[in-house]
């Protein structure tokens, strides 16, 4: 059995074959996660970019518990500084021991909390337990989101939809007719002022296409 854990914004928990994997562990400066720097156990740490509010606490967390992270290869080498890193790029594909992770195109930009170029941002596609996970990480609405779709079943599919620095919510609902996955799950929205949008108006859109939604409230848990 596997969990997804969110954890506020970005941030998602995966728990599988006795692996933890973060994904954009925000923490410090988030006031919407559940938990703190110090509870945060994992093996791996994957990155979709360098901002700050995906970057956040990696590098405290990954030095605390000997994890891995990954992430495009200029982001990689820049945290391989300090701490285990595992580089690829977009559209590459790496089987791991928890499972296999593949970096699709993400429409954003992407430096570090210090200003280091930090590579392209990436979307990622997880595959544990027979089950596909898209976190799209920060971006726009994009037309190759259809190739995604070609190329796998999405069974769950974490979009941004706070506007602002990332697709809205219109855009988002769009997104989700590209892709058709199974669930949709809306993340990066609320943490801040300016990126306020109301998630029960997605779900209510997106339900409205015949297409499945579920809002997880911070500490909240899917699991297959």
């Amino acid at each position: 059995m596997a969990k997804i854990i969110f954890h506020g914004h970005s941030f998602l928990e995966i728990q599988t074959n006795g692996k933890t994997i973060l994904i954009d562990p925000f923490i410090s400066g988030n006031p919407k996660c559940d938990i703190k720097v110090e509870d945060a156990k994992c093996n791996y740490i994957i990155l979709t970019h360098g901002h700050g509010d995906h970057f956040g606490d990696c590098i405290e967390i990954a030095q605390k518990n000997d994890a891995t992270i990954i992430a495009t290869a200029e982001l990689a080498t820049i945290v391989g500084e300090k701490v285990k890193s595992h580089g690829m790029n977009l559209g590459g594909g790496y089987n791991f021991d928890f499972g296999r992770v593949k970096l699709t195109l993400a429409h954003h930009s992407s430096s570090t909390p210090d200003g280091r170029y930090a590579g392209d941002p990436a979307g990622v596609i997880l595959t544990i337990e027979g089950k596909n996970i898209y976190h799209a990480g920060d971006t726009a609405l994009f037309y190759d989101m259809r190739l995604i779709r070609e190329a796998c079943k999405i069974d769950y599919a974490f979009l941004p939809i706070g506007d602002n620095f990332t697709m809205g919510i219109d855009d988002a609902v769009k997104a989700v007719d590209f892709l058709n996955p199974k669930i949709t799950i809306p993340i990066h929205y609320n943490t801040f002022p300016v990126i306020t949008v109301d998630e029960n108006e997605f779900k209510r859109k997106v339900e409205s296409v015949f297409k499945k939604c579920q809002i997880l409230n911070p500490g909240e848990s899917i699991e297959f």
